[in-house]
């Protein structure tokens, strides 16, 4: 018997989500159903968290967020509360989904961190001065 792979939900303000997973299908050229995008767009609070629950269904699943905080955050807290095989990762990268397509089939336990520990080590910050050749 083999052993369930996590999918993911990104959802995001606007056309974030689906862009962000749109990236993540061009680059590791994964199936559709693996990881999914929802905007909150034109959906109120109810509209957005029953569309997440539905989404997110049975099985192991991480929901991504673009922000710790707003409609996006709330609605997958709610929706995810109730599951132990449910997790809710905020400030959502492109590093990080990357990783996540890669290793789903990690226990949430040993994933969830890993997604976090890679994301964050993504952020960079470079100086404008710092390199001539780019800077013209």
């Amino acid at each position: 018997m083999s052993k369930e792979q996590v999918r993911g939900v990104v959802v995001g303000h606007g056309a974030m989500a689906r862009g962000m997973v749109d990236a993540v299908r061009v680059i590791a050229g994964v199936a559709e159903d693996v990881l999914v995008p929802l905007s909150n767009d034109g959906k109120g609070p109810e509209a957005l968290q029953s569309e997440l629950t539905r989404m997110i269904g049975q099985g192991p699943v991480v929901v991504f967020t673009d922000m710790h905080a707003g409609s996006c955050a709330v609605a997958a807290r709610v929706a995810c509360r109730l599951g132990s095989d449910r997790a809710v990762v905020c400030g959502v990268n492109l590093v990080m989904l990357l990783d996540f397509v890669f290793h789903r089939d990690l226990p949430l336990d040993e994933l969830v961190p890993s997604l976090v520990q890679q994301g964050r080590a993504a952020v960079t910050a470079h100086p404008p001065h710092a390199d001539p050749a780019v800077s013209g």
